[in-house]
């Protein structure tokens, strides 16, 4: 079996590999672990998670998103264009925030369907292994940024809709798409 990630087609799939959970599945609320070895087990897995993610238009997706406990992302903000590579991150962590807020629209694979507005900060750094195990150190101020919170939230059981300001739109969003409130767990503001 061979040790390296062969490229992944920016394509949808009728059968992705992993079945996403949805906001109300405990699973999602479980803090993942970090990976203690970076071998073809796990390059497997970020290859079935680029499937998956391609497969439902999403930019992002978390590997608790799917049912696996480790602390693996992987993120494309540019999912139409074939030359940019995914950006691939095992044992993410953020080590700086801007002070600076910005308020985006997010959606998540996990709660289809609804859009929110969410305040978060507008840079940070983070350092994270590939898919080989080196590490790296990159910062950015834009839509990157913003997708790298909103899937290592997901690490730590968190939601988006956990960030989200304004409970009475979120609830009517929620409903609208056959989700609860109730499985809502507000973040306390730092």
């Amino acid at each position: 079996m061979s040790t390296e990630l062969a490229p992944v087609e920016k394509k949808k799939s009728d059968h992705p590999p992993y079945q996403v959970h949805y906001l109300g599945d405990r699973v999602l609320r479980q803090p993942a672990k970090r990976v203690n070895k970076v071998d073809a087990e796990v390059r497997q897995t970020i290859r079935q998670m680029l499937q998956t993610m391609y497969s439902l238009d999403g930019i992002g997706l978390a590997a608790p998103q799917v049912g696996i406990h480790k602390q693996i992302v992987v993120v494309d903000i540019h999912p139409d264009d074939g030359a940019t590579a995914p950006l691939i991150m095992i044992n993410p962590e953020i080590h700086g925030y801007s002070q600076d807020l910005s308020i985006m629209e997010e959606g998540c694979l996990s709660i289809p369907g609804v859009f929110l507005q969410v305040r978060r900060p507008q840079a940070i750094q983070v350092t994270f292994k590939d898919e080989y195990g080196r590490l790296h150190t990159i910062e950015d101020n834009e839509l990157l940024a913003r997708v790298i919170q909103h899937e290592l939230d997901h690490l730590h059981g968190v939601m988006f809709v956990d960030r989200v300001e304004n409970p009475l739109v979120m609830a009517q969003q929620l409903s609208q798409h056959g989700f609860s409130a109730k499985s809502v767990k507000p973040v306390s503001k730092s």
